[in-house]
């Protein structure tokens, strides 16, 4: 099982949150899915979405088609960087987690050419997964709640459209040019370097040190260029460099793979606490 990485933010807002799976080839057919997906989990910014009870609040619009009596459809939308996203897959799943997947039952579909799905003949119930996949890649992107661990659920009620908000992917290819894992790095040279992501107009980093005892000088530091100096004091130990970027409409494009573990030296010695001691 892969250890899942989480970032804590605020408690109640919702998130889009990234995970990975194991690959499906089934097209808009329900199915009682047995397999159990091992993934890992980021959670990241806040999207418009809205949520209400633990529910995402769906959207007005127009039904494609009717769903057979007793049944439902869900209809949406896949989006990259504000333009459709062509043949993505999307999964409803009864039951999903970040560790175990879907589970239950669960419906399949790709978007069409304008980036548009349609789930038909959904059996009504409460599902707690709508994923959309990466395009060609192992990653997907849901809503979530809870700190970015718990999916967010759906209301799917009988003879209805359940018009689920637009998805905004955002890929894992951003690449830094100068820092490698566990790579050891002078604090008074340090400056990060990498490579210009198309469309992005400006990008964020933050550095989060091993030692939870020392206060990050870099949270979210937005940058529009590509590269920067680190200026402020860095006490020496082991880091974590994580990196998004944005387009000019705020929206998430990329993030690395994986953060970047490195280490710090010729900084300043952590400072230990003086203790009193009284006889």
């Amino acid at each position: 099982m892969k250890k899942i990485s989480i970032i804590l933010l605020s408690v109640c807002a919702l998130f889009f949150a990234a995970c990975e799976a194991t690959k499906t080839d089934d097209v808009n057919t329900p199915a009682n899915s047995s397999e159990t997906n091992k993934e890992e989990s980021k959670t990241e910014i806040p999207p418009t979405t809205r949520v209400k009870d633990g529910y995402v609040v769906p959207e007005e619009g127009t039904a494609k088609e009717k769903p057979e009596s007793g049944k439902a459809n869900v209809q949406g939308k896949v989006l990259f960087n504000g333009e459709p996203a062509k043949g993505v897959e999307v999964r409803l799943c009864e039951n999903f987690s970040t560790i175990s997947g879907c589970t239950g039952e669960e419906y399949k579909t790709k978007t069409d050419e304008n980036g548009e799905y349609l789930i038909k003949n959904v059996e009504p119930k409460d599902y707690s997964g709508l994923l959309a996949k990466v395009f060609k890649t192992p990653m997907y992107i849901f809503a979530a709640q809870s700190l970015g661990i718990v999916a967010a659920k759906y209301k799917i009620e009988p003879d209805t459209t359940f018009f689920a908000p637009a998805t905004n992917l955002y890929k894992a290819d951003l690449k830094v040019q100068n820092l490698r894992p566990n790579a050891k790095v002078e604090a008074k040279d340090f400056e990060l370097k990498w490579d210009k992501y198309e469309d992005a107009a400006y990008y964020k980093f933050s550095l989060y040190p091993k030692d939870s005892s020392i206060t990050t000088p870099y949270y979210n530091e937005k940058v529009e260029g590509e590269s920067f100096k680190i200026e402020k004091d860095l006490p020496n130990g082991e880091y974590r460099l994580k990196m998004e970027a944005f387009n000019a409409n705020d929206v998430k494009l990329s993030q690395l793979k994986d953060d970047i573990k490195f280490n710090v030296t010729g900084g300043e010695e952590k400072k230990e606490e003086e203790t009193e001691t009284t006889n």
